[in-house]
């Protein structure tokens, strides 16, 4: 496993943002752990997960993109703090783009976009936090679609999300990622997968953040909800 993800990975769990316990999905899943990308609010932190996503963005997609899209409304702060962390380590400007849940009525930034417009030509990755069943990209290609100039020229590089959480969506036996790399064609990629994180924080017989009684409930509940590779 490359060393940033490792990084990443211990960079969530310091932040409180991965936690493992009981907790409830909006999908009525009863899950050992949670991950609330909204829980990264100070400036280093915002700074740190900017690089992590920069680097994730670049060894996936390499360079040839023009434009960072991030949903409203977790997107947004992502986009913003992923461009700046590009521009800095790979020396390339990126625009940012993000949409309004309401269209600005005035001003001369008025409209649904918030940052950049979406020109033709573009060569576009989105970025969101994380994706349980690939229902927010539903929602995010019409969006991107209705404000290109030339959508026929538009292109999707792929999609990026800080963890693959690896479990099948409620009407299929793939994983969210999975599903929209079928759905639209483009790739689907998370920073780290949830293999990973058990394979980095789990210690047999240890005291690491990965108990043998939480390896145990993981181990149960993707017996139960493990996507089909």
């Amino acid at each position: 496993m490359e060393q940033y993800k490792k990084d990443f990975i211990d960079f969530m769990v310091q932040s409180k943002v991965l936690k493992f316990g009981s907790f409830t999905l909006k999908s009525g899943r009863k899950s050992p752990f949670f991950m609330n990308a909204g829980g990264y609010v100070t400036g280093s932190q915002l700074s740190r997960l900017g690089e992590f996503y920069a680097h994730a963005i670049h060894d996936n997609f390499g360079d040839d993109f023009d434009l960072l899209f991030g949903p409203a409304y977790k997107g947004i702060p992502l986009a913003v703090a992923t461009v700046i962390a590009y521009s800095r380590l790979y020396g390339k400007e990126i625009r940012y783009c993000s949409d309004r849940k309401e269209a600005k009525d005035h001003g001369a930034d008025k409209g649904l976009l918030l940052g950049s417009e979406i020109r033709a030509g573009d060569r576009i990755v989105i970025i969101e936090d994380v994706t349980t069943s690939g229902k927010s990209i539903d929602e995010t290609m019409p969006v991107i679609m209705s404000q290109a100039e030339d959508k026929d020229k538009l292109t999707i590089v792929g999609e990026m999300v800080s963890l693959n959480r690896m479990e099948k969506g409620l009407d299929t036996d793939k994983s969210a990622l999975d599903s929209i790399t079928g759905r639209y064609g483009f790739p689907a990629r998370a920073i780290v997968t949830m293999e990973e994180v058990i394979e980095h924080l789990y210690k047999p017989g240890g005291d690491g953040v990965i108990t043998d009684g939480i390896k145990k409930e993981l181990d149960a509940y993707y017996a139960e909800w493990g996507a089909r590779k």
